[in-house]
């Protein structure tokens, strides 16, 4: 059984996303009809080999409990209610007292949707010298910008990436957490900063990646957007991008260290175009590999599964024939 446990905040009031949250608590907003925010975070935990979860609830706690139960999909659950809302440090407080002193936690915020290697930010954090450690990501600028040269404008930039990196909501914990003399309040302007003085709170880095806090009816609307063509997978994600009577493109992205199932297209014949990372295509008895904007020929009929060395991003383009995979081998529970 895994050391690690997973902790999930889940308790807030969710007040910009009023009146859809006055009824539904913000983690189980549909990003897609069946699957909710919560889904893909306990769905990131069993895939990174973490086996139970807390969910620290406190606002409509029972809405979350009567959707989950005691297990989600192979995760065992555990509920810790706040019975009085006092801050994201009384939460996390009150699941570091319900788990064992030995366990190594992951806490995450429950309004953020993120695709980082969880099980390499566990490994690292365990490897670390460091007791605590956060997920940071660049940050994506809110707005564009426009850049300025003398009193003339020169240039507009749709959104860019800024080169400022950002709490990413995702934490590792190697055992008991040191609070200080802190009660109460937000642990991200007590304990962070006190930590971060006292040389304790290390990084876990991931640049390039899907990351957003859902926590505006803007943000909602690009999340569903998003979802519209993506479903999440073990390894990541497959979305579509075009489909057509005469050809099917799909992106995948695949995190570092995982591997698609071995399988075949009895009919689909595909091209695998590498957007970027590294990695190889394992068939039955041969490895081709791949890096950035390489292309791999797959055939009908032909066995095969795609390892990623590094994230890797690539675009499947195929024949129409969507629902066409034959798995011999799959590696995950589904």
């Amino acid at each position: 059984m895994s050391k690690t446990v997973g902790m999930i905040l889940c308790g807030g009031f969710g007040k910009r996303l009023r009146p859809l949250t006055e009824k539904v608590p913000k983690p189980l907003i549909e990003m897609k009809k069946g699957y909710t925010i919560l889904d893909k975070q306990l769905f990131d935990f069993k895939n990174a080999g973490v086996g139970k979860a807390y969910l620290l609830t406190g606002f409509l706690s029972d809405k979350i409990q009567e959707r989950y139960g005691d297990e989600y999909k192979g995760v065992k659950i555990e509920y810790v209610e706040e019975k009085e809302p006092l801050g994201t440090l009384n939460a996390i407080k009150l699941g570091m007292d319900a788990i064992d002193n030995n366990k190594q936690c992951v806490i995450r915020n429950g309004d953020v949707v993120a695709d980082l290697n969880m099980k390499k930010m566990i490994n690292l954090g365990e490897s670390s010298d460091y007791p605590f450690s956060i997920f940071i990501t660049k940050m994506q600028s809110p707005y564009g910008i426009v850049e300025v040269n003398g009193d003339r404008l020169v240039a507009f930039k749709e959104k860019p990436i800024l080169d400022y990196y950002i709490n990413a909501g995702v934490y590792f914990s190697k055992g008991p957490i040191d609070f200080g003399d802190f009660d109460v309040g937000d642990i991200e302007k007590t304990v962070f900063p006190m930590l971060a003085k006292e040389n304790k709170l290390g990084y876990y880095k991931e640049d390039g990646l899907f990351w957003m806090a859902i926590d505006t009816s803007k943000e909602l609307e690009e999340i569903r957007k998003e979802y519209r063509n993506r479903e999440d997978k073990p390894w990541g994600y497959e979305k579509v991008l075009i489909n057509t009577e005469k050809y099917l493109t799909k992106e995948l992205f695949i995190k570092e260290g995982y591997q698609t199932s071995f399988h075949y297209h009895e009919k689909k014949d595909e091209t695998m175009y590498i957007v970027s990372g590294a990695g190889y295509i394992e068939f039955e008895n041969r490895k081709e590999y791949f890096g950035k904007n390489d292309t791999v020929r797959i055939e009908p009929e032909e066995p095969h599964s795609i390892v990623a060395m590094e994230n890797t991003i690539l675009h499947e383009v195929s024949t129409p024939h969507l629902q066409d995979t034959v798995r011999i081998n799959d590696y995950y529970t589904r």
